[in-house]
């Protein structure tokens, strides 16, 4: 990017952007050609200089949601940066920037989940709810993150928050996000004991039922197993009280969606009338359908 036009997103001069455009119209266009780069919207959110932000914007809405060469966007930078009031206006400009992935897959959200910043989080929440359902390239979601950074005040809000959450999915968001398994298998509840968070422990088994309290991992360890092998204290008690067990007392789950065993078995005659029934169906036309 021309120095003079980072000088100018640094100071926060508008009136230094617009000489730069007469003197060369096509300037932001080619800044806009490059993949990753500090544009002059990063510039200015890690400067906190708002009212520039405001104006790049306008010209240049794209630059909100690019990466630079360290993979962050200008909300990253501004958070990073400790720029309230830039963060803020961002967020006004475009809510789905919580949702917008920088390195290794983080988002705004994740970044405050980690900090522990629970204002910022909760307000990126009723702004972008969805933004609960993006996890890392480790498949880590916002209670993984909170457990490994043990950020209680984080994970404690969090939970709050899900299970007050009156968004038209917050049943399965419920259900599925405390059970999610990272990349390595382990769930939050497994993180959790690792890292010896009896608080965090406490909190997922009022929340969680028996089948993903035993969630195995990829080395077939439940929560209980890793418990024995790392600690074995008071948490054990805890966790049998709410029908924890070891690995090797669970049989292995198929990771196949379909029930084989029924494959196995001899179609009973309804069966088969109405598979031939659905397969008739597919194969009408949409429009004769109706």
């Amino acid at each position: 990017m021309d120095e003079r036009m980072r000088e100018a997103a640094q100071t926060g001069s508008i009136d230094a952007l617009y000489q730069l455009i007469k003197d060369d119209p096509c300037i932001l266009e080619r800044i806009d050609s490059i993949p990753f780069l500090d544009t002059p919207l990063h510039v200015a959110a890690c400067a906190g200089r708002v009212d520039f932000m405001m104006e790049m914007m306008n010209l240049k809405p794209s630059f909100a949601r690019r990466l630079n060469q360290d993979g962050s966007s200008p909300l990253h930078l501004a958070l990073r940066n400790n720029r309230i009031q830039a963060v803020l206006r961002l967020l006004k400009f475009d809510r789905g920037l919580v949702r917008v992935k920088g390195r290794e897959g983080l988002t705004p959200l994740h970044h405050v989940v980690q900090t522990g910043d629970v204002d910022l989080m909760v307000k990126f929440l009723e702004a972008c709810p969805e933004a609960i359902e993006d996890v890392t390239i480790r498949d880590e979601t916002v209670f993984h993150l909170a457990a490994k950074n043990d950020t209680f005040d984080s994970f404690q809000v969090l939970v709050g928050w899900l299970i007050r959450s009156q968004h038209e999915v917050a049943q399965r968001w419920e259900k599925e996000l405390l059970s999610w398994a990272d990349i390595e298998g382990n769930t939050v509840l497994h993180i959790a004991v690792v890292r010896n968070r009896s608080q965090m422990v406490k909190l997922l088994l009022e929340h969680m039922c028996r089948d993903h309290i035993n969630a195995k991992n990829l080395d077939g360890l439940t929560a209980l197993d890793m418990l024995r092998k790392l600690h074995g204290n008071a948490m054990e008690d805890m966790l049998r009280k709410a029908g924890g067990l070891s690995g090797s007392l669970i049989p292995n789950k198929s990771i196949s969606s379909v029930d084989i065993k029924s494959l196995r078995k001899k179609m009973t005659c309804f069966q088969k009338l109405e598979t031939t029934a659905c397969r008739g169906k597919k194969s009408i036309p949409y429009e004769m359908q109706n």
